[in-house]
């Protein structure tokens, strides 16, 4: 398996160089795997699909969807695009590498969780940060258009959040300047993350389920649902940031009053 990894690689960078790698083909990466996994929940909620595990009961318009992905394309295509083209010298400047050997699976593993503890912390202060009266309204109020959100709206957001929350995501590999593999993987885990917490759906093998940390689709819906003074919630993947502060008190109250009303319907049954 390792053989065969590295010999695509091989043939990757005997074709296209660093630049055309680390930029179109990152960003290449990034639009098939954000449409491809965020696409599927637009049907399954348009077809009725799966409803049971729906979180909410309100669905989006075609219209309202439609609009999502037209801004949605012109935000990746006119922040998203410029942006990995700009900081390309930073992560060269960092020791960002595409060539062979590659990083062994035990860095690689160590780098990416390095990632998700460092964008957790960054994430959550910004969100916190982008609830303040003036920011919610002329910036964050955009990604709150979409009260009920499905896996697309991950990214639907104002330009100037874009570029505020996806430091979060960028600076661990900045700092660390990571082979373009650990760079790739990273992007790839994170936006299947940010689309399965925005998805609308909770499902049996949803990951919150099985890992007590993570947030998921649950715990971010929450979020969308209330007013931007107190909604709290303001965690990435994982809960502990919103733990520590208490800003999660009110989701944990309804999780409790939830809990409560099952336990009092399965006595009468």
């Amino acid at each position: 398996m390792a053989s065969f990894i590295e010999s695509g690689w091989q043939y990757m960078i005997s074709h296209f160089n660093d630049f055309q790698l680390a930029c179109l083909g990152s960003f290449f990466l990034h639009e098939s795997v954000f449409f491809l996994s965020g696409l599927p929940f637009i049907y399954l909620e348009r077809a009725g699909w799966l409803s049971k595990y729906k979180i909410q009961a309100k669905n989006n318009s075609p219209e309202a969807q439609e609009r999502c992905i037209t801004r949605l394309l012109l935000y990746h295509f006119g922040v998203n695009l410029p942006v990995m083209i700009v900081s390309y010298p930073v992560f060269r400047f960092m020791g960002m590498r595409s060539s062979l050997p590659l990083p062994s699976w035990k860095v690689i593993s160590t780098q990416i969780l390095f990632y998700f503890i460092l964008e957790d912390f960054v994430f959550y202060w910004g969100h916190r940060m982008l609830h303040t009266k003036w920011l919610y309204k002329h910036v964050h109020s955009v990604h709150h258009e979409y009260a009920t959100p499905f896996g697309l709206t991950s990214e639907y957001a104002h330009p100037a959040e874009i570029l505020f929350l996806g430091f979060a995501t960028i600076v661990g590999p900045a700092i660390t300047g990571p082979h373009l593999i650990t760079l790739w993987l990273w992007m790839v885990v994170r936006v299947l993350e940010t689309v399965e917490a925005h998805c609308g759906y909770h499902f049996p093998w949803s990951l919150s389920n099985f890992l007590p940390l993570y947030g998921g689709a649950d715990f971010h819906d929450y979020h969308h649902r209330l007013l931007y003074t107190k909604s709290g919630n303001y965690s990435s993947t994982f809960i502990y940031m919103d733990w520590i502060f208490g800003t999660d008190k009110g989701y944990r109250k309804l999780k409790a009053m939830k809990s409560s009303e099952d336990d009092a319907m399965n006595k009468k049954m």
